[in-house]
């Protein structure tokens, strides 16, 4: 399958933001305007508190419910926990390895594998980040990094597992509320590397059936500037997602993109 040939995806993180009246108004906003997109995938990832009134309010629609986290266990006393049993039925994507969670939350590439692992053990597509620090990007080791992340994570799966993941290079230097600004240029080289290293491990055909993506403080006013790079082929957003105007306006500049890739239309 070509770059081409595949559909790109916008993907909503909400974060710990929004409480379940405004998760449920949110939703309705989008699903009001939401079109049926060909060329384009759209998940939304609300709390866990608001995913299964969320997934009811989107079910008849072609948005996608995903959820921020899952557990590596299917149960047991973990306390806080969410796992793949209780959120099978309610989301078909789960994030893992969120910036986030690897600071705040001390998860390790180790902990990051088991998760992907489980995820695609129950069906779920992972979506999984990899990033650098502002540090580790000065020191010159980002693509040292980033690299040795997603090598964790794919040590543990199969080649057939491998093709339902969703790498997402999210920049933790240009992740709100930072404002430093990652170039489309240097989101590529990154990208390009994640690619090689699944090419090399499990072949070029491999790396070209799963999507790489971008999610550095994605608006609707970059946006167009990070598509204008064929080698990105969506988006994991942010606070900008929880704008339903401007969440929709991502959505349609990578229609857009992707319809233009479809046809080998140059971008403009």
């Amino acid at each position: 399958m070509s770059i081409n040939a595949k559909k790109k995806i916008v993907i909503g993180n909400w974060k710990m933001n929004l409480t379940v009246p405004e998760s449920i108004i949110l939703s309705e906003r989008i699903e009001k305007e939401m079109a049926s997109y060909k060329y384009t995938d759209v998940v939304v990832c609300p709390s866990f508190l608001s995913i299964y009134p969320v997934s009811s309010i989107l079910k008849d629609s072609p948005i996608k419910i995903g959820a921020q986290n899952l557990f590596y266990e299917e149960k047991g006393n973990f306390t806080g926990e969410t796992s793949p049993s209780q959120l099978r039925g309610f989301a078909d994507y789960v994030i893992i390895g969120h910036s986030e969670r690897r600071i705040f939350l001390g998860e390790r590439d180790k902990d990051i594998a088991k998760k992907v692992k489980t995820a695609v053990t129950f069906g779920f597509t992972p979506i999984v980040c990899f990033g650098e620090t502002l540090q580790e990007r000065g020191d010159g080791l980002g693509k040292v990094v980033v690299t040795s992340q997603l090598e964790a994570v794919l040590g543990l799966l199969t080649a057939n597992e491998v093709a339902n993941v969703i790498v997402v290079y999210e920049p933790v230097w240009a992740i709100s509320p930072s404002d430093r600004v990652c170039a489309p240029k240097d989101a590529v080289y990154i990208i390009e590397a994640l690619r090689n290293l699944t090419g090399a491990l499990y072949g070029k055909d491999m790396a070209e059936k799963m999507r790489f993506i971008y999610g550095g403080s994605v608006d609707d006013k970059n946006a167009k500037e990070f598509l204008k790079e064929r080698l990105i082929e969506g988006f994991l957003v942010g606070g900008a997602s929880m704008d339903h105007n401007g969440f929709l306006s991502i959505i349609r500049d990578v229609e857009k993109s992707a319809s233009r890739s479809s046809k080998n239309i140059p971008g403009k």
